[in-house]
């Protein structure tokens, strides 16, 4: 290889920087491969100045550091850009101006950083000839294909910690805190910390709520003496023959931005159990910071791993962690098989066995 390219899209995640300095350090130091960086996404590859060399010294220093250094943008797909000509706003398929654009930069290979909807357009532009290599990233854990992403173990971490400082507070003042955490649909943050940080009631995605179970729950812990109670929600939560919450709708273009079951959570618990309820949407939180180690540790295998993939030209694949092996499967199929909580498996068991309500209907 010559010269390879790498880039960032989505929300950003701890690690990304990680996986950047690894794909720079692995192509120098391996393939003796010059290396540049897209900025903000894709649209890096359609706008002027979207490039940059990435020697080792661009690299240094910024292992701990959260965010990306190339930018990002979540709102950056090229098969669907938003054009304004004339005044007038319009959606366009400029897919091709990327092809052309990755051959006039004489791309070896382009090493694509993100979640679903970024791997998804790698895939397509693979479809088209490019030669794409992809690495999952998503705090919500929910890529096909890989055990786990980077960013999640991070995510975990930060919500964990709310959990455990709302139980002092929520323990003295005799309240429910609801906690609402990321999750579209997949509730991995919300049933992972809410394990691990003790949490009374978990509500996620998979599992639609009945109100009428939360409010067994915890009554029957008011009922025992212990007069408070914490409930973690999935921002994708949503109540048995209903819908999720959303604080703003989207459309073809933009992605509908979830918000606002904790507050309906809340409100109903404060009405029926007639209990105080505060409520705390963690949010971008959970993004930001410097990654784990683990994260550290996860991202810098990938990136090392998506420049080996790349040299030996097998593009249209994703590198991905299994059984703790860095191993590769193809783009395609991890993204026709999304990641959900497994209601069959040991994290919810261990959750109904530690007397959690999952907002699961009451079993007369």
């Amino acid at each position: 290889m010559d010269k390879i390219a790498v880039l960032t899209g989505g929300g950003d995640a701890p690690g990304l920087n990680a996986v950047i300095r690894a794909v720079v350090k692995t192509a120098r130091h391996d393939y003796g491969c010059a290396v540049m960086g897209i900025l903000d996404g894709f649209d890096g590859l359609l706008e002027d100045g979207g490039t940059l060399l990435l020697s080792p010294k661009e690299v240094q220093g910024i292992l701990p550091r959260g965010g990306t250094i190339l930018g990002t943008a979540n709102r950056g797909n090229p098969f669907a850009r938003r054009i304004v000509r004339d005044g007038v706003e319009s959606i366009e398929d400029v897919s091709d101006e990327v092809v052309d654009r990755i051959q006039a930069l004489e791309l070896d290979a382009l090493i694509v950083v993100g979640g679903d909807g970024t791997l998804r357009i790698s895939y397509e532009l693979f479809e088209k000839g490019c030669p794409m290599v992809g690495v999952p990233k998503t705090i919500d854990n929910d890529i096909g294909g890989t055990d786990v992403s980077f960013g999640f173990d991070t995510a975990l971490t930060t919500a964990t910690e709310a959990i455990d400082r709302l139980h002092t507070t929520a323990e003295s003042h005799h309240r429910v805190m609801v906690l609402e955490l990321m999750g579209r649909d997949a509730g991995f943050i919300a049933l992972h910390a809410g394990i691990a940080g003790g949490a009374d009631v978990i509500l996620i995605p998979e599992i639609p709520y009945h109100l009428d179970s939360v409010f067994a729950k915890i009554l029957g812990r008011a009922g025992t003496g212990r007069h408070f109670s914490i409930v973690a929600v999935a921002e994708g939560a949503y109540p048995a023959g209903g819908d999720q919450t959303y604080a703003l709708e989207g459309d073809e273009n933009y992605t509908s931005r979830l918000g606002g079951v904790g507050e309906i959570v809340a409100a109903q618990i404060a009405q029926n159990c007639e209990m105080e309820t505060r409520v705390t949407v963690l949010g971008h939180l959970q993004r930001g910071g410097p990654p784990t180690a683990f994260d550290r540790w996860l991202a810098t295998r990938y990136g090392s791993a998506a420049v080996h993939v790349a040299a030996r030209k097998e593009f249209g694949q994703m590198v991905s962690l299994q059984s703790q092996e860095i191993r590769q499967v193809r783009l395609e199929d991890a993204l026709a098989h999304p990641k959900r909580v497994n209601l069959q498996g040991d994290a919810i068991k261990t959750a109904r066995s530690l007397d959690i309500c999952l907002g699961e209907a009451v079993i007369p």
